[in-house]
């Protein structure tokens, strides 16, 4: 399925529930246990944030990311990329996916 637009205030609280504990947003936001994710869109994975130390898959995947590929990531990281460290099992409905990417766009532009 191809991403659609989403609702950008649900997807802000599946940020705050499901991936605020490990990443921030802000710019100049600092790195958790995940990537600060501000500039995302357009990044390759495995780059852009140089405190963070990115696993060797996403170094070697240098997926770009945009709204598809991270709609299809965040179904199931671990499946869309084998040896990932992020340690979240996905968001499985289409319509959570569209709701927090829509909200990233937001965010972290």
């Amino acid at each position: 399925m191809p991403f659609a637009e989403g609702n950008e205030k649900a997807g802000e609280k599946l940020f705050k529930t499901r991936c605020a504990s490990c990443h921030t947003v802000e710019k100049g936001g600092s790195s958790k246990t995940g990537p600060n994710l501000n500039g995302l869109f357009g990044r390759v994975s495995g780059q852009g944030t140089d405190s963070f130390s990115y696993s060797d898959a996403s170094k070697k995947a240098a997926v770009s990311w945009g709204e598809q590929t991270l709609f299809d990531y965040l179904e199931n990281p671990k499946k869309f990329m084998p040896g990932t460290k992020m340690a979240f099992g996905g968001l499985k409905k289409d319509k959570d996916r569209n709701d927090l990417i829509t909200y990233l766009k937001k965010s972290t532009s």
